[in-house]
């Protein structure tokens, strides 16, 4: 065939080519290694002296075709690949007639992995996310062949954040990456004292989130307070106890929580979506090295506020949420409402979420009471709040190359000078669990979590640390050596409830999420054969199912659980009957009282307190046309003093040719009653005419 012929004639060109440097050999070696025994008390120990910086890398912009292969030729240098001849494809099918040649213009095969090379099993290649520091896990190899302990080099993007290491245990890892707006290439490295550094890289996609409103920061102080915090003599002469030294541990703290936030919401389902921080431009603390550099990052802003009370009132006894004989136990969360409305001025309709941390909780060794310190949750329209004090805060971690060390640390509790937090936090990492996780606790409250069965919410922070580390060292909370190793299936977590009530959830909102309508509402009727109808404009998140007598929910029904946004369509209309309601309950509460509490996509809550009585026949109205109404839950529920039953039929709801053209409220401090006005100059009365002379007339634009 003439095709066939013209390749023949085709000659090979080897004539030497320019030269291209050859690949740099840095990437096989070892990136330094740990020392095998190493202090939590001193960076330098455990990382090294010196800074560590990312290695160049062996793949240059011009050599990064898949498809090329180079020939060296005797002097060393590189030639331009030999041109090959074509392949058929059928070329083993020699017999057959209808053979087709074809040329192999596809990219080459991926090279296999190097065999110890980290595998990253939390989150997979080209994610996107929208949190600064990552949470990740990942595996050497196969653990149930070779458990490997060594090191875990975690190399940035373009070095735009110094290289952190991490352990590796028992051939399993967990690491916290930091990341840059944009698009990251990440290098991780394993080695250990035999075996030279194996590497893999991966990509993550970081988009900073603008379309939610933030969590501030805080840190309160009284009128006169020094700034100090409690802290042993050596920890005060090593790291110091002053305002800077909190505001970098209670920054690296929220990261913590933003972390395990995100990777909970992900295990859940819901993607990675997470609450964000206020950020300003300051001098970077997340790794100690940016403070030898003075290197500038855009990390989350930390507020210091002073309260218009002295460090004496703030500290009294009265006010110490831990002693039993205080008479104003919530007097702190009242000052800091205060202070934190005069410091962010809200205004209608724009919420704030705050964190405070008070730094002026001390250890009073007279009393063995923390004073200044109340661990509270909650808020109003303007400011939901979270307070905590700082008795644990010496053992929090300042920066990502502390976090390992400040959660294996079993330096004992000294309470000569610091609090031994509910007997439970009798070791330095111990305490860290206590701060930082009651803390998160708090936070859940402002984030509207009540508390639950398990989780966050319950006090499963006490095991907060296994999140973070593979090991976890003797606890003098149970007198027994910690777990040998800590896998995500061991570590604690938002309870499923949280994290539904996160799903949609102002501060969790991504660019990628539709629009909310602003109608919150949750609307419940009975209907007839003892059915009930639920209804919410925005669609029906989930409800909770209450036996008689519980605090916590143990069964719930969801409605839309998936992570893409609301294009499983939540349903705005469901049907639920008191068999079902029950089959869900264990068998010692089917029995008991049914209470449900009805969660909507836009935020809405509403409560029946009585499933029961709800689809009874008390919420059975017979109407004056021999027609049979219901009754709604929201209908009577007013508890007020003075306020007495009423009930209007609207003539207009019965007959057809009888048109409500306004309604006019009678009003002062409080609603005195309503006057719905028909076209044929009748009126209906439902309460009193009182207040304001003449109420306020509301005119309809189509009559109804």
């Amino acid at each position: 065939m003439p095709f066939f012929k013209e390749l023949r004639r085709r000659k090979t060109n080897s004539k030497p080519e320019n030269t291209l440097p050859t690949a740099s050999a840095a990437s096989n070696e070892s990136n330094g290694t740990v020392p095998t025994t190493k202090s939590s008390s001193t960076l330098s120990s455990f990382y090294g002296s010196n800074s560590v910086s990312t290695p160049a890398s062996s793949i240059q912009p011009n050599q990064s075709n898949p498809n090329l292969t180079l020939t060296i030729n005797k002097s060393g240098s590189t030639v331009n690949p030999t041109p090959q001849r074509p392949v058929a494809l059928g070329a083993s099918m020699a017999g057959s007639r209808n053979s087709v040649t074809s040329f192999n213009s596809g990219p080459a095969p991926k090279p296999p992995a190097p065999p110890f090379a980290p595998r990253i099993l939390s989150i997979t290649d080209n994610s996107w996310v929208n949190q600064k520091v990552l949470l990740i896990y990942g595996q050497i190899a196969d653990p149930s062949q070779k458990a490997l302990d060594g090191t875990l080099t975690v190399y940035h993007h373009q070095d735009n954040f110094p290289v952190t290491m991490w352990p590796v245990s028992d051939s399993h890892f967990k690491a916290l990456v930091h990341l840059t707006s944009g698009p990251n290439r990440l290098r991780f490295d394993f080695h250990n004292s035999s075996i030279p550094a194996h590497s893999s890289w991966m990509n993550i996609n970081f988009l900073p989130t603008t379309t939610s409103p933030p969590i501030h920061l805080v840190i309160l102080l009284g009128k006169d307070s020094p700034a100090t915090f409690d802290a042993v003599p050596e920890r005060v002469q090593r790291e110091g106890n002053d305002l800077d030294i909190a505001l970098r541990k209670f920054r690296m703290a929220a990261y913590l929580w933003q972390a395990f936030t995100g990777e909970q919401m992900y295990r859940n389902g819901f993607g990675r979506r997470c609450f964000r921080f206020e950020e300003e431009w300051q001098s970077g603390t997340l790794t100690f090295r940016d403070r030898e550099s003075g290197q500038m990052r855009s990390e989350a802003k930390i507020h210091v506020v002073r309260a218009e009370k002295t460090v004496r009132e703030l500290r009294d006894l009265n006010l110490a949420q831990q002693y039993e004989k205080a008479t104003r136990k919530g007097d702190l969360f009242s000052i800091a409402m205060e202070a934190m409305k005069g410091h962010f001025k809200p205004t209608q309709g724009q919420k704030q979420y705050v964190s405070v941390l008070l730094l002026d909780a001390h250890w009073d060794t007279q009393s063995k009471i923390v004073t200044g310190h109340a661990a509270l949750g909650g808020g109003s329209n303007e400011i939901q709040l979270a307070i905590f004090g700082s008795q644990a805060l010496q053992s929090y971690p300042s920066c990502l190359e502390e976090v390992v060390p400040a959660f294996t640390d079993c330096t004992r509790t000294d309470t000569h000078y610091v609090a031994n937090d509910c007997n439970e936090s009798g070791s330095n990492w111990e305490a860290a669990n206590i701060g930082i996780g009651a803390h998160l606790h708090e936070v859940g409250h402002l984030l509207g979590c009540p508390h639950q069965e398990s989780g966050i919410m319950l006090r499963d922070y006490l095991t907060f640390n296994r999140t973070f580390t593979c090991r976890e060292p003797y606890s003098t909370r149970t007198k027994s050596p910690g777990m040998g190793l800590t896998l995500p299936k061991d570590e604690c977590g938002w309870h499923r409830l949280d994290t539904l009530r996160f799903r949609f959830h102002p501060c969790f909102r991504t660019p990628a999420d539709i629009a909310i309508s602003g109608d919150e509402s949750v609307r419940v009727w009975p209907v007839e054969n003892g059915k009930v109808i639920v209804t919410a404009p925005t669609g029906i998140h989930f409800v909770e199912i209450f036996a008689s007598g519980d605090d916590t929910c143990h069964s719930w029904i969801e409605y839309s659980s998936n992570a893409d946004g609301l294009s499983n369509n939540p349903p705005r209309q469901v049907v639920l009957t008191e068999d079902d309601l029950l089959s869900r309950l264990a068998q010692d509460r089917k029995q008991k009282r049914l209470r449900l509490s009805i969660h909507s996509v836009g935020q809405g809550n509403h409560t029946v307190e009585d499933f029961s009585q709800l689809k009874s026949k008390s919420s059975v109205v017979k109407m004056p046309n021999g027609q049979t109404g219901f009754k709604s839950s929201q209908l009577g529920t007013s508890q007020q003093t003075g306020s007495r039953p009423e009930q209007v039929i609207l003539e207009s709801a019965m007959k057809q040719t009888k048109l409500l053209t306004s309604i006019r409220v009678y009003h002062g401090f409080a609603l005195d009653g309503i006057e719905f006005f028909y076209e044929d100059s009748t009126s209906q009365l439902f309460g009193k005419r009182g207040g304001q002379a003449g109420g306020s007339d509301f005119l309809l634009e189509y009559p109804i």
